[in-house]
C-alpha cells in the first residue's frame, strides 16, 4: 500500500519566472517534483534555522522559502507567500 502524503499549507497560484522554465528544461526536470518536495515540508538546502522558521511559518502564516538543486546543481528557490496566496519558482539571482 502506498501512503500519500497531504500538503502541510496550500500553494495558491504556482507561477515560474522564465530562469526557472529554462533550467528545469536543461535539467530535464519538472518543477512539480519539488514542488511536491515544498509542499510537504522538505525544505531542500536551506540552513537549520530558515528549516524551523518555515516549520513555524506553516502554522503561524509566514513566508516559506526552499532551496534545491537540480540535476545540473543550478539552485532554485520555490517561495509562497504568507497568505498563500501564490507559490513562486524562481533562481536566487531573480528575487
Amino acid at each position: 500500500m502506498i501512503a500519500i502524503q497531504k500538503p502541510l499549507f496550500p500553494l495558491g497560484q504556482v507561477v515560474s519566472t522564465p530562469g526557472v522554465i529554462e533550467t528545469l528544461a536543461e535539467s530535464n526536470q519538472s518543477p512539480f517534483e519539488f514542488l511536491v518536495r515544498h509542499a510537504r515540508g522538505d525544505w531542500g538546502e536551506v540552513d537549520i534555522e530558515d528549516g524551523k522558521l518555515n516549520d513555524e511559518a506553516i502554522a503561524g502564516g509566514d513566508r516559506i522559502l526552499s532551496a534545491y538543486k537540480t540535476n545540473k546543481g543550478t539552485k532554485i528557490w520555490i517561495i509562497t507567500e504568507s497568505d498563500r496566496s501564490s507559490t513562486c519558482l524562481l533562481l536566487p539571482d531573480e528575487y
